[in-house]
């Protein structure tokens, strides 16, 4: 008996000494999984980056969710714009499955994305591995003939992006999967029987999900397509319990809360709550703002112009106001059907590369701040370093001046810093609270200007 305490005693500080998760522990009910501490790696990122590809590249159409969603909303709950694009460009007795052969990936170079992952400063990436559509972009052999392997690129997509990633970065690699399908016979003979029945669950879903954690080891789960049936329906609680316990990413996989329609929000790992999830207050629990670059669509559109694009200014403003608040940003691109990287998305994850060179220290392993934005200033908002006394202001706006309400010098050797630019700023007290920031003319400052203030509380 004395044995057994001390043991358990030595693991549970082992976990902490290493700052991770501890195992063999975590019962298949909520209870239990969400007492699990999310593993340090994730808080620290920050950024990842979001990869929706499939059959759906193909068409590439639409704007809204209809991108991805095309077969939904040509032929589940159709919308007149789906239908008249397939009338007017395809023959009558084509269907959507004939899209999978031209879903070619050609041009796909794995080795081209990772180098671009890495350039933009993203410290984990979400592929998609199955959306809705059922089709999934690895030889799964509960898919027969309606995967990546058997028709289309005829290639292990997931695979070799995965083995570009570990090769060349040291960017840790996830994984993006559909709880559910949307046509296929099981799921829909399941929902018919008010999901009574968990007969797609057993012999697709949870055998798809076990089968990519083995293979591939994402330290990422992004589950997604659980709102139509609860989570012991999906049989949920006893995959994260596996994964947590036995699995081989047990110490370090992170999962969202897309486990059924009574967890969003709630249960699991981090939370998203919905996408384009940025609260603008500070959380109590982790969550990550998974967005778009392109505004309409997750998956690639022909039919996108230059406007249905954020700037860089936009994309660093949506990620200091997450972060700021407790916040991971996920930031979606769309590849072609042919496996291309649109030269806009690798603009933008270039361009966050290139701030985040000069201004990473405010953002990696980051902390919220006292305030999140200024009390006075909009266009300001707050980080601080783990275990100390800096504090980094992220101005949205600047001119020759700035007036920071929220900090106050805590001793008379404060001093004001800005990153990638003049080591010491001019600065001043105010009486009524604050502190008055001279800024000079020059400064190698893009898009979003960061101060570092040593010495400062709120």
């Amino acid at each position: 008996m004395f044995y057994n305490k001390f043991a358990k005693f030595v693991a549970v500080l082992c976990c902490v000494c290493f700052q991770e998760t501890c195992t063999e522990e975590y019962k298949p009910n909520w209870a239990s999984l969400d007492a699990r501490p999310l593993p340090t790696w994730y808080d620290k990122s920050k950024i990842g980056v979001f990869i929706h590809w499939g059959v759906f590249s193909v068409p590439s159409f639409g704007d809204g969710f209809l991108g991805e969603w095309f077969w939904q909303f040509w032929k589940g709950q159709p919308r007149p714009v789906a239908v008249e694009f397939m009338k007017k460009n395809y023959p009558p007795n084509f269907q959507y499955a004939d899209f999978a052969p031209m879903f070619t990936a050609e041009l796909y170079d794995p080795n081209h994305w990772a180098d671009v992952l890495k350039a933009s400063g993203a410290k984990y990436v979400v592929l998609t591995s199955k959306h809705h559509e059922g089709y999934t972009n690895w030889p799964s052999i509960n898919s027969w003939n309606w995967n990546s392997m058997d028709v289309g690129p005829n290639r292990d997509l997931v695979g070799d992006l995965a083995k570009a990633i570990r090769n060349r970065t040291s960017i840790r690699f996830g994984l993006y999967h559909s709880l559910y399908e949307w046509f296929n016979p099981l799921y829909l003979k399941d929902k018919k029987n008010m999901y009574t029945t968990q007969d797609f669950v057993r012999t697709k879903t949870m055998p798809e999900l076990y089968d990519i954690v083995r293979r591939y080891k994402p330290e990422v789960i992004f589950s997604d397509g659980q709102w139509e049936a609860d989570s012991s329906y999906w049989n949920s609680t006893h995959f994260l319990a596996w994964l947590y316990n036995s699995s081989p990413v047990k110490q370090t996989i992170v999962t969202n809360d897309r486990w059924g329609k009574d967890t969003l929000c709630k249960h699991g790992g981090y939370l998203t709550c919905r996408d384009h999830y940025n609260p603008g207050v500070l959380q109590k629990r982790k969550f990550e703002n998974a967005m778009t670059i392109d505004k309409g669509s997750w998956g690639f559109r022909r039919n996108a112009e230059l406007a249905d694009y954020i700037t860089i200014q936009d994309l660093l403003q949506e990620l200091v106001t997450t972060i700021s608040c407790g916040g991971n940003l996920l930031i979606n691109i769309g590849p072609t059907k042919s496996g291309t990287i649109a030269p806009i998305y690798e603009e933008r994850l270039r361009q966050m590369g290139q701030w985040l060179q000069m201004n990473g220290e405010a953002v990696y392993g980051s902390k919220p701040w006292k305030y999140q934005n200024d009390t006075t200033n909009p266009h300001v908002w707050y980080t601080a370093k783990q275990g100390g006394d800096v504090v980094y202001a992220f101005l949205f706006q600047w001119s020759q001046s700035v007036t920071l309400r929220s900090p106050l010098a805590s001793s008379s050797s404060a001093t004001v810093d800005l990153l990638g630019g003049k080591p010491s700023l001019v600065w001043m007290p105010l009486k009524e609270k604050g502190v008055k920031i001279e800024i000079p003319a020059w400064s190698n400052a893009k898009w979003v200007m960061v101060l570092r203030l040593t010495g400062f509380a709120g």
